[in-house]
């Protein structure tokens, strides 16, 4: 069995605007990645997999050095995060079991930091 504790964050200002400055940062990488694998599936017919994308982290990292300040595990979940919504939209598609606007839908913005 396992356990989850959850925890009440009070961040000071200075906290906040880090906090907030990494989400935006997985939001643009998110959105980056999903664009690539959108226009690699219309040009080549293939996709992209989250490995492909995961190993151009170190060179996004040269490129922008404000992907330096958030952890590597982080940007990394980010990638799987993208890789299980593409999967689980598919075995959707696969087993016609309706689309997201057929479903609960829960928001979710967090981001293991």
């Amino acid at each position: 069995m396992q356990r989850t504790f959850k925890y009440r964050l009070y961040p000071n200002r200075k906290q906040r605007e880090t906090l907030s400055a990494q989400l935006d940062l997985c939001r643009e990488l998110y959105n980056a990645a999903l664009q690539e694998r959108i226009a690699s599936y219309k040009t080549t017919g293939k996709g992209v997999t989250w490995l492909e994308q995961q190993a151009q982290l170190p060179s996004i990292k040269e490129v922008r050095p404000e992907f330096k300040s958030v952890h590597a595990h982080t940007l990394q979940a980010v990638l799987i995060r993208l890789h299980r919504s593409f999967q689980n939209f598919f075995r959707r598609v696969k087993n016609n079991e309706g689309s997201l606007r057929t479903r609960l839908r829960v928001p979710v913005a967090s981001y293991a930091l």
